[in-house]
């Protein structure tokens, strides 16, 4: 009986001049290239490859592998779930003001502090403060780095080892488990809770007043919304009591708005001016959500009160970058021209799109989706309701089209699952949602039809029964 031939490699150094180690070299250098070399070696004389393997193949494998290793983790995707502010997937897209913006700074020193005609140091947020004044009415503003830093740092500032009162129907939860009573806590806060979860009266909070309050704290309910039989107290009523008893009132929006939604058929949702009027003396609210800008919490209000809030050494280490303010300013510039707002703001163009816009691009997608997937599929064009997302307008959905992908076949739940990997392996990742046996593609957030259309010819779907 014949030994089997023993794998003879060529050498590192001949894989190293080939085309392909050359590119290797030229992309990656020579020690990360002569290193994967090796680990491909390895690995071919661990499995007993046949001697076969060459030198071009051996140098393919290694560009390949750092090919993949140097992929930035932080990749684009298509947003094909209906909801439009999705957190997993960066919620707000940025204006291309906005982007430029941050091109520009990032490509040279800016006067981020620094006042350039008095020619001393400046503060960050000035940036910005005479745009959101202008913009909401309010007093001073200034500027964290999301919205549940700007509740941090206001309840640290006037409530550190004092009372906070608050209903107790407004006790939320946000996304990964974050809780209002946490933050309080962390902020140094006591939590004084009054009224029931359905139910809160102006005499709750009335009563609960005392030597250790510290503020009067209203926070909205973004994410979800008590029906039937229920009770709240207005803004008004509570800023009244407020000054009564010299307490600050402290009104905080979660997403927040600059400009009434019912404009665009969408259902009003209270703006910061809407709460700033309503005798707030602080407004918190977030840029990422229904702003349309980059992760930002901003504080809005009375001077004195902003004032106290930037001397905390807490905003040092909340503060924004330049890179977030140049994306700031930019996105509330736009809100001076609000008849152009949906037109160059994504995020409120997103919330606009019609249906029968969205219906003619299934319609265009269907054939081309369907012939990607071959006899074992089916490609359906539904209605569906798409959602804003990120805690925003919960009972609020948009008319959508969509495309509902479905075995041809027999049900198989792990047919549409690995359907859904196969799409998300393409080199530009599309997301869906897997709803009543069907990959559902919501077509809402889709305006880049080429890029999705021109790489399904890479898609490798399984047959629709399961079997590959």
């Amino acid at each position: 009986m014949n030994k089997p031939e023993r794998f003879r490699p060529p050498s590192v150094d001949t894989v190293l001049r080939i085309a392909d180690g050359e590119l290797a070299i030229a992309r990656h250098g020579r020690a990360a290239t002569t290193k994967a070399v090796r680990q491909v070696l390895d690995k071919l004389r661990g499995a007993g490859s046949p001697p076969s393997a060459s030198a071009d193949q051996i140098a393919r494998m290694a560009l390949d592998w750092l090919e993949e290793q140097n992929r930035p983790s932080q990749r684009p995707v298509i947003n094909l779930t209906g909801t439009v502010l999705h957190t997993n997937l960066g919620r707000a897209l940025l204006a291309e003001e906005a982007i430029q913006a941050v091109v520009t700074a990032m490509r040279a020193p800016t006067n981020l502090e620094y006042e350039i005609e008095a020619g001393k140091r400046g503060e960050r947020d000035a940036h910005v403060r005479d745009l959101i004044r202008e913009l909401t009415g309010a007093e001073d503003a200034v500027l964290v780095n999301n919205n549940a830093s700007a509740v941090l740092l206001t309840l640290n500032t006037l409530a550190k080892d004092r009372e906070a009162i608050v209903s107790r129907g407004e006790l939320i939860e946000i996304g990964g488990s974050f809780r209002m009573p946490d933050i309080m806590a962390r902020a140094g806060a006591i939590l004084r809770e009054v009224g029931t979860t359905n139910r809160t009266h102006l005499k709750d909070y009335a009563e609960a007043i005392g030597p250790e309050t510290g503020l009067l704290l209203k926070v909205h309910t973004s994410n979800y919304v008590v029906q039937g039989f229920t009770a709240e107290v207005e803004p008004a009523a509570l800023a009244k009591l407020a000054r009564e008893h010299e307490l600050p009132f402290v009104d905080d929006l979660g997403s927040g708005t600059l400009i009434d939604l019912a404009r665009w058929g969408l259902r009003h949702e209270k703006t910061v001016q809407d709460a700033l009027k309503g005798g707030a003396d602080l407004v918190t609210f977030s840029g990422d959500k229904l702003l349309g800008g980059p992760q930002a919490g901003i504080v809005a209000g009375r001077k004195d009160l902003i004032a106290k809030l930037a001397k905390n050494p807490l905003k040092r280490a909340l503060r924004l970058d330049k890179l977030r303010l140049a994306a700031l300013e930019a996105t509330l510039r736009l809100y001076r021209n609000p008849d152009r707002l949906a037109e160059r703001l994504p995020t409120l163009r997103l919330f606009t799109r019609k249906p029968d816009e969205l219906r003619a691009l299934a319609e265009r997608l269907q054939p081309t989706v369907a012939s990607a997937l071959g006899s074992g599929w089916t490609v359906e064009i539904i209605d569906c309701a798409s959602q804003i997302g990120s805690g925003a307008l919960p009972l609020e959905t948009l008319p959508s089209a969509a495309l509902a992908l479905k075995p041809a076949s027999k049900a198989s739940g792990a047919a549409v699952e690995s359907l859904a990997t196969a799409f998300r392996a393409l080199p530009l990742p599309v997301i869906g949602r897997i709803a009543q046996g069907a990959l559902v593609f919501d077509l809402r957030c889709l305006e880049h039809e080429a890029a999705f259309g021109g790489q399904l010819p890479l898609l490798k779907p399984e047959a629709g029964d399961g079997l590959a």
